[in-house]
């Protein structure tokens, strides 16, 4: 029989990716999505990965609780995946409260269904590298103490521990991927990586005349969703339940991030890119850089896809969605 998981945010990027390994495995994949007000679900990633018609798409949302045991209770799932977030630091410092409900107290509620519906599931939180912040060691481990910096930060840090919480209190299988940054052609538009090579893609085909960027000297550890997801999913596949830095383990500047993208479309990067000091973080996180040693020692994970590899296909991913 084969295994089914529950995929919360399984319409966004990671989500995306996470479903099409998933089906790849032989799994029966359920997700959960809320629904807008045109009573759709935006499948938009599941269907440029031509999986929509493979994905059980459950209706529901990380704040109902009820719900969420509802689903569990139907669906019992062998694997529950919750990357359900609001998940992008600016939008967390308009809507800190509602940035804390879902992306914080949402965390709660999944265990919380996981734990009296279902607790032999075993249960993957997505963490961030976001909770390290104001950084206090040069390279961030399992070890490295946090200092978050922004309200998403910070609820984060929350569904960081009260994870291990549950898995500590109640026996649940619960482990926690602290993901360093991961981009792809499926990241939404409003991270810095897509913003740049959208930006990139409508420069060179004449539709826009410049970049603007807050912070083009912030340093980040940039993967490709891919290889995450699939650390993910090694995670649950572990005997012992634990916690896992997944990174590169290099460290690359915003302004050579966007240096890749231009390159690649032919462009002098001079001509285009703008600093606009109102893009700005109120508090900024300069530097981060992960060590993922653990999870290579523990089980074999190391990335297969590199910067520029990925910088090029989200460029010409873009160009490609933007000549149609």
């Amino acid at each position: 029989m084969a295994k089914k998981a529950l995929v919360t945010g399984i319409t966004g990027q990671d989500g995306a990716y996470l479903a099409e390994l998933l089906l790849k495995n032989g799994y029966e994949v359920h997700g959960l999505a809320r629904r807008s007000s045109t009573a759709d679900v935006n499948l938009t990633r599941l269907e440029w990965l031509g999986i929509e018609r493979d994905v059980r798409i459950v209706d529901g949302d990380l704040l109902d609780l009820s719900g969420l045991i509802r689903t569990v209770k139907e669906v019992k799932p062998d694997e529950v995946y919750n990357l359900g977030a609001q998940s992008f630091v600016k939008s967390s410092w308009q809507q800190p409260l509602l940035t804390g409900q879902v992306t914080a107290l949402g965390v709660t509620n999944v265990l919380e269904a996981v734990r009296i519906e279902r607790p032999e599931a075993r249960f993957y939180q997505a963490s961030s590298s976001e909770m390290y912040g104001l950084i206090q060691e040069p390279m961030q481990s399992e070890e490295t103490p946090f200092y978050p910096r922004s309200p998403y930060a910070v609820a984060k840090l929350y569904g960081h521990w009260i994870t291990i919480n549950y898995r500590e209190s109640f026996g649940l299988h619960a482990s926690s991927g602290i993901l360093f940054n991961h981009e792809s052609p499926l990241r939404g538009i409003e991270f810095v990586t897509r913003k740049v090579t959208d930006a990139v893609a409508r420069i060179k085909l004449g539709l826009a005349k410049e970049l603007r960027l807050g912070n083009i000297d912030a340093k980040r550890d940039w993967g490709h969703s891919k290889d995450y997801v699939r650390a993910m999913w090694m995670m649950l596949q572990q005997d012992v339940a634990d916690d896992y830095v997944i990174a590169t383990g290099r460290t690359t500047t915003v302004r050579d991030m966007c240096a890749i993208a231009f390159k690649h479309a032919g462009l002098n990067m001079n001509d285009h890119l703008v600093i606009d000091p109102e893009l700005f973080r109120p508090a900024e996180v300069d530097v981060l850089l992960g060590n993922p040693e653990k999870a290579r020692k523990k089980f074999g994970w190391t990335p297969k896809i590199g910067l520029e590899e990925m910088i090029i296909e989200m460029v010409e991913a873009d160009l490609k969605r933007l000549s149609k």
